[in-house]
């Protein structure tokens, strides 16, 4: 099947599933059911941007992968990953660009949440709660607008990152040398 049926066949997933945000599971799913080979490689990339619990972005995803199966190459990788972005099944972020112009990837979930991100040290957490869906409403309301996606990063410093920004703020107003000086 040429590159142009597979990404023909993945279009049809994503008007049909309805939501925009779908487990990995259904996008397991979605795509033999689609007619879209669910090969053993594409597998394995799909459980480790769902299972893994970081955000990864392809070269990582690439290591992470060729530890399970040393056969797979970049190019599989990259091909992949276009594709079940383009059928909706996964998201591209930049994540505030926290590494230059690097590109990560999640599984679209059923449920939208917020990207945090600590400006320091580059830990993201993800957040769900009502305060994303309210929000959502007041634009559809205020607006008048159909919201069918939504993508929210805040950033900040993690209180980790913190207590070192207040230590250095105390060494700085006493005088003292920044560490390792």
């Amino acid at each position: 099947m040429s590159m142009q049926a597979i990404e023909a066949k993945l279009i049809n997933i994503r008007m049909t599933q309805g939501s925009p945000s779908k487990s990995r599971k259904t996008a397991a799913s979605a795509l033999p059911a689609n007619g879209v080979r669910l090969t053993r490689q594409r597998r394995i990339l799909l459980d480790l941007i769902d299972k893994t619990g970081e955000h990864l972005d392809a070269e990582r995803l690439f290591q992470m992968a060729k530890e399970r199966d040393p056969k797979l190459n970049r190019v599989t990788v990259y091909r992949t990953l276009k594709l079940l972005k383009e059928g909706g099944l996964v998201d591209e972020l930049d994540l505030m660009h926290q590494a230059g112009e690097q590109h990560y990837y999640e599984t679209r979930r059923k449920q939208e949440h917020a990207h945090v991100i600590c400006l320091n040290c580059g830990k993201v957490e993800e957040f769900f709660g009502e305060p994303l869906q309210r929000l959502r409403r007041q634009i559809e309301s205020h607006f008048g607008f159909q919201v069918v996606l939504a993508r929210t990063e805040v950033g900040g410093y993690c209180s980790h990152c913190q207590t070192l920004r207040a230590r250095e703020m105390e060494d700085a107003a006493a005088g003292k040398s920044p560490r390792g000086s």
